[in-house]
Order: structure tokens, then sequence, then C-alpha cells
């Protein structure tokens, strides 16, 4: 081990560094944080219908209250993961919990449409900065492996459920006090995160020579994503030929294909491109894309129809969702039970068959007389089953033939692909059902009516595209381990076993 391996594992005399007493209060002010963090991805969901009343949103444009948030946070993670490695996981943190706090703010107080949309994106970079900073903290906190271990379970688990309960707090938020609220929530916490994290935890950044920050590729990255949905939304106003829908979509082809060339020729990409050259890990990280597109589209769409057409509030909009929420969990749970009985293979093509028949039925159940638990109902709890059988096992596709610090490089990509197939679903098969709706109400079917016709043919379409996935994983995907993997956990032992940063030395240097 070399001396500078050695100094950053060990105290300045050779002692083991004993654990910091403030530990668990720093993992609690933390894992408050990302708490709100990952929900702000799902709480606006309910809201969305008085959101676009309030601030008179276009139905294409509503979509931009979502998708800023998911396209900045998924595009910059990355690269905000290497900016707390390199200049300090506290301060990074600190300066994402700020610029999250501030922009809800500005998202709480947003005067139009215009004004939310950008303070989205600007929370969008708050998470991207603070979310990987946080997570780096856990091995220096616990350099002891079983409460590592224990710490990261907790953050794991409330990351989950936050992501979960998100539809069900924002309804209730919105119905009790105002949409508003669902923003302005996030400042106290933000406050205190601000307040005590100078107080119990300790610095800390990964010390490793000639590391650079690929900051190209996560703004070409970013930038290219962006014109691309931008595009796929206008074209829900406009012809495919027209000037609105292709200058940005071209643009933002552009964008992505120099993105590709820049990784390919920079020292220190931000996304080494031999990572994709494992066939399993693509197949996973594309159809990670088509079940995340599916699902957002989902949740999007039933929302605003449940309550456009069936006059629901958003709490009972946000009640509405428990059952999927807890299908969930229950097909999560399954799928660690199944994956090493039958295989990740077998147990993801039955996922991505069940998503698709189950996005089949709950558009079957979809009729202006529809009752919720003859109609709505059996879609909601098959659809979020299958959706949960799905999630244990694209981390282990997309982890495959990887190990150590690599599996943090997975996971992340992982989870870019999960928020650019959020945006990507919203930015296609939502304007479809919006064109479906408006030319058919042109022609004299009933608002209604078209409403329903529309969303069931969004979801019908969704459904092709996981039936298109299953048949890929059943044919392109490898024999992969079925031991479940935590990303979270390999990338801290990984961290831990290459030398742990020293936590009270905030000036380390190489």
């Amino acid at each position: 081990m070399s001396s500078v391996h050695k100094e950053l594992r060990e105290g300045g005399d050779g002692a083991p560094v004993a654990a910091d007493p403030r530990r668990w209060l720093a993992l609690t002010v933390v894992a408050a944080m990302q708490f709100m963090l990952v929900m702000d991805i799902t709480v606006v969901n309910v809201a969305l219908p008085d959101i676009q009343s309030s601030l008179d949103f276009s139905p294409g444009g509503l979509a931009w209250v979502v998708n800023a948030y998911v396209l900045v946070a998924g595009g910059f993670l990355l690269l905000g993961g290497r900016l707390a490695d390199l200049f300090g996981r506290r301060r990074m943190f600190m300066a994402g919990v700020l610029v999250f706090g501030v922009a809800s703010a500005a998202c709480g107080a947003a005067a139009s449409a215009g004004m939310l949309v950008g303070s989205r994106f600007v929370q969008g970079l708050g998470e991207a900065l603070a979310g990987p900073a946080a997570l780096g903290l856990i091995p220096v906190l616990f350099p002891d492996r079983k409460e590592r271990m224990k710490a990261l379970g907790i953050w794991g688990g409330l990351s989950a459920v936050a992501g979960s309960v998100g539809s069900v707090v924002g309804g209730m938020v919105t119905d009790l006090v105002s949409w508003r609220w669902i923003f302005f929530v996030n400042i106290p916490i933000a406050v205190v995160a601000l307040v005590l994290v100078p107080r119990v935890m300790p610095e800390s950044r990964m010390a490793r020579a000639g590391r650079r920050l690929d900051a190209v590729g996560a703004v070409t990255a970013t930038g290219g994503l962006v014109a691309v949905v931008y595009g796929l939304l206008q074209a829900a106003d406009h012809a495919w030929g027209s000037g609105r829908v292709l200058l940005p979509l071209l643009g933002g082809l552009a964008l992505l294909v120099f993105m590709v060339l820049w990784e390919a020729r920079t020292p220190d990409p931000m996304i080494p491109l031999r990572f994709f050259a494992n066939r399993t890990r693509v197949t996973t990280n594309v159809v990670s894309v088509a079940i995340f597109a599916a699902f957002f589209t989902y949740m999007f769409l039933f929302t605003l129809y449940v309550q456009l057409v069936h006059d629901y509030s958003p709490m009972k909009t946000g009640l509405a969702y428990i059952p999927l929420t807890v299908t969930a969990f229950a097909g999560a749970g399954a799928s660690t039970v199944l994956m090493p009985r039958i295989g990740v293979k077998a147990v993801m093509t039955t996922a991505f068959f069940g998503g698709a028949a189950a996005l089949l039925i709950a558009a079957e159940g979809l009729a202006p007389d529809a009752s919720f638990t003859g109609g709505f109902m059996p879609g909601l709890i098959l659809f979020g089953f299958f959706n949960g059988l799905a999630y244990p096992s694209l981390i282990n596709g997309a982890l495959h033939g990887v190990t150590g610090q690599d599996s943090g490089l997975a996971s992340g990509v992982q989870t870019a692909m999960q928020q650019t197939g959020a945006a990507l679903g919203l930015a296609t098969l939502v304007p479809l059902a919006f064109r479906y709706v408006d030319d058919h109400v042109a022609d004299g079917t009933p608002l209604p009516v078209a409403q329903t016709d529309g969303s069931a043919l969004a979801f019908r379409i969704g459904a092709g595209a996981l039936v298109v996935s299953a048949v890929a994983v059943a044919v392109l995907l490898e024999k992969v381990s079925a031991q479940m993997r935590d990303p979270l956990a390999e990338a801290a032992e990984a961290a831990t076993e290459k030398g742990a940063p020293r936590s009270a030395e905030p000036t380390e240097t190489v």
C-alpha cells in the first residue's frame, strides 16, 4: 500500500481512524435530505392539474414540470459524483442542498409556467450535486463494515420509500394546503441540513492524481437530451416536418453524437465507452429506458385522467396509488426470491411481459363511467407488481461483469438511463395521447371519451414497447449472477479497500 493510501486509510500516526461519535446524527441529516431529493421526482404528479390551472400550462408544456428535474438530475449525476470526490463531499453536499433549497423556494413562488420549469431545472442540478456527495460520505462516517452495511440499508430503504410515497404525500399537501407547499416543505429540511452538516459531518475527498472533470461530456449529454425531448414535445402541437420540431431534434442528436466522440477521445471520460462493450449491460440499460418510460407515462396520464374525467381530488388521486405502491414492494421481494431459483433473465423477461399485460388491462379499465375497484385497481395492482419484479433484476443486469469501484459507475449509468426513460416517455407517449384527444374532439367526439381513448392508446403503445424489450432480454442477455447485488454497498466497500479518506483532513492532496 502506498504511503498516500495509508495516510488516507489511517490517521497521521498510523492508527486506524475511529468511528465518529456523531455518525448516526449525520446519517439522519443526509438521509432526510436524500428522502426529499428522491421524493421530488414523484411528488408533483398528483398536483399537475392544479399546477396547470394555476400557471396556465399548455398540456404539452406540463410534462416539463417532471422532465426538467429528471433530465438535469440524471445528466449531471456522474459529474456531481466526480466533483464531490475531487473538491470535498461535505462541501458539494452543502452546495447541492443550498441550490436545491433556493430552487424549491422559487418553485413554490413561481408566478409563471416558465419560472416553475426553470426552477425545476435548477432543483435537478441541486440533486445531482447533493445526492452522490451524501452517499460518498457513508464510508467515511462508518469505517466499520457491519455498521456501514446497516447505514447503507437505511439509506436505500428511505430512497425506495420516498419514491413510492411521493404521490400520496403530494396529493395530501395539494388538497389540504396548496400545490406550492410540495416545494416549500423542502426549505426547512434544507436549512436544518445546512446548519447541522458542518457540525456533525467531517470533510473528505478521494485523493487521486490526474483525475479531471468531464464537464463537456455532462453538458453535451444533458443538453442533447433536453433538446431531443423539447423537439418531441413540440410534435404534440406542430407537424413533424416543421422547424419547431426538426431543429431541436436534429440539434439534440448532433450534441449527443458529439458527446460520444468526445468520450472516445478524452483521457478521463465521464463514461468510458468500454463500459458499453458488454451486451448484457447495454441491453439492461436500454430496456430500463422502456420500462421507466412506460411507468412515468402511466402515472402522468392516470393522474390527469382521474382528475379531469372522474373528478378525483388530489388527495383521492394520491390515495389511489397505494395499491401500486404496496404491490411494487411485493414484486421487489418476489424478485429477490425468484432470481436464485429461475435466473435473472427469466425474472426480467417475466417482468416485462407481465408489465405489458398490466398496461393492456389498465387500458381496458379506462372508461368515463369506470369504478375504481373494477376499472382502475387491476391495472394499478398488476403494473405495480411487475415493475417491482423488474427492478432488482435490472440492477443485477446493469452490474453484470463489473466489480468494485466500477459498480458506482454502473449504478450511475443505470440511474441516468431510468431518468432518461422517464423523460422520453413523457416526451413521446404523452404528446401522442394529447394529439389524439385534440383530433377526436375536433371531429365531434365528447371530451371524456376522447381523453379515455387517448390515454388507453398511450398505454397500449407502452405495452408494445415492453413486449419488444422482453424479447430483447430473452435473446440478448447472458447468464447473470442471481446473487442480489447492492451497488451502494459495493462502491462503499471498494472505496474502503482502496483507502477511505481520512475524516478529519479537509485538504488531503496527492
